[in-house]
């Protein structure tokens, strides 16, 4: 299997802590990952996007509600999953990346706040 080349994202990460909408801040570090990593997420989120169609389609056929809530349960699961990839990428790349260009420090602190808004 070929190794790819890593891929400069196509939007940058946003870290800010004081407000949550796209664009207003950006992290530290350049944010450049294997083409292999994000196809694995974005297919992922691709299959959660699906997998949330078909929970709307169930809501308006009038599925029963247990039934309807065991799929919102998986969709959380694989959720749950991505943001484990992201996290393992974050640590393995962005992290490592920024320990050693000495800005650890920031990273860290927007990793924290990032967790605490995932965790709440």
């Amino acid at each position: 299997m070929p190794t790819s080349q890593p891929a400069e994202h196509p939007h940058p990460h946003h870290h800010d802590t004081e407000n949550h909408s796209l664009g207003q801040d950006e992290s530290v570090h350049s944010h450049i990952h294997s083409e292999e990593s994000l196809r694995r997420i974005v297919n992922r989120l691709s299959r959660i996007e699906g997998h949330i169609r078909g929970i709307k389609t169930m809501v308006q056929q009038n599925s029963p509600c247990p039934d309807v809530l065991l799929q919102i349960a998986a969709v959380r699961g694989a959720l749950d999953k991505v943001a484990r990839i992201v996290l393992d990428e974050h640590l393995n790349e962005c992290i490592a990346r920024a320990s050693q260009q000495g800005n650890i420090d920031v990273e860290i602190q927007q990793l924290k706040a990032a967790l605490d808004r995932f965790l709440s």
